[in-house]
């Protein structure tokens, strides 16, 4: 190796930020190795790179004794001696046994040593970027779809849809442009893994976020999500100025906002209602759009009995008992739904 490794290594340093001497200590633990697979595994030995010209040289470590027993890793006191009067028994000696070809070596295993390295570093940006951005949303184009995975174009890396996080009848293809929420970001040994979800609640609340200026201005505020993704999301909002409808927000003029979410959505249902501190009130609201009549909260064990009219009960439980579900979920009581007759029946 030469000072042109030297200058290169400088670049490599200004241009992607790794530092030059984390490779060459990386370098000197790669050539340790290739000695010993090229010229003997039983020595102790040691590799040390000039930082100015890139020489490399080779050393054998040896200890200090008065008999020798393994001439690879101990020299006599003599000997020793001969080559500096000062050393005692005990001490490390290093004595160079760089060998003549080692030079071409030594440059095939750099450039190993650089593209890894350098390959380790630019992975190591990504994660650092993503590992930031988890739980926002973004915006990827499909790439390809292997064994029920889709494999999302993200600019400077690949995310995955895993089929868990996908929206159940949602079709995926090729080249199409999704919006898709940042589930979770792992360090593997290939890179970073990113897991990507279209079924998250928060991805409605990141499309909320976006669409909304309200929402992203910290003026109406999302209290609580339940969603069932593909068919259904329920969610709760509430106002910090009075003069601002949170409802009215969300939905936008003619309904443009929340039409922009569906479509987003695949036309998923979205119940937009208002929160309230009084929870017989936020029961009654996270039924919507079913009318109620009463609500009678028990507050010890977070149950609601809820009376609606007898013709609105299948509208308040919904299809196969979804809105209530929905309900429960987004309130996180127990709500048991009754009709006006059953409810005076039993009186």
């Amino acid at each position: 190796m030469n000072v042109e490794f030297i200058e290169a290594l400088e670049e490599i340093e200004k241009e992607k930020g790794i530092s030059k001497e984390v490779i060459f200590d990386a370098l000197e633990s790669a050539l340790i190795s290739s000695y010993k697979k090229n010229f003997g595994s039983s020595q102790n030995v040691e590799v040390e790179i000039d930082r100015v010209n890139g020489k490399v040289s080779v050393y054998a470590k040896k200890t200090v004794v008065d008999e020798v027993e393994d001439s690879l890793l101990e020299i006599d006191i003599e000997e020793a001696r001969g080559i500096d009067d000062k050393y005692q028994v005990g001490d490390i000696i290093n004595i160079e046994i760089t060998p003549k070809n080692f030079g071409r070596i030594a440059a095939q295993t750099a450039k190993q040593v650089v593209i890894q390295r350098i390959k380790d570093a630019e992975r190591d940006v990504i994660y650092d970027e993503f590992i930031n951005r988890e739980n926002e949303i973004i915006t990827g184009m499909i790439q390809r779809i292997s064994k029920n995975n889709v494999y999302v174009d993200l600019g400077k890396t690949e995310g995955v849809l895993p089929p868990t996080e996908q929206i159940e009848g949602e079709v995926y293809n090729q080249g199409d442009r999704i919006k898709l929420f940042i589930l979770e970001v792992k360090k593997t040994t290939k890179g970073p893994q990113i897991i990507l979800s279209r079924s998250h609640p928060g991805l409605v609340k990141r499309l909320f976020e976006l669409e909304v200026p309200e929402i992203h201005e910290g003026v109406v505020d999302i209290y609580a999500i339940s969603r069932e993704a593909g068919s259904r999301t329920k969610l709760a909002v509430f106002s910090k100025d009075s003069n601002v409808d949170p409802v009215g927000a969300c939905v936008g003029f003619k309904g443009s906002r929340v039409k922009a979410i569906v479509e987003e959505l695949n036309g998923e249902k979205i119940d937009i209602i208002i929160w309230s501190k009084n929870i017989e009130e936020f029961i009654a609201n996270s039924l919507s759009p079913s009318k109620v009549i009463k609500v009678e909260a028990n507050e010890k064990d977070k149950s609601a009995l809820v009376v609606v009219p007898d013709y609105q009960l299948s509208l308040a439980i919904g299809k196969e008992g979804q809105n209530a579900r929905l309900a429960a979920k987004l309130t996180n009581w127990k709500i048991d739904i009754k009709s006006e007759s059953q409810y005076d029946g039993e009186l």
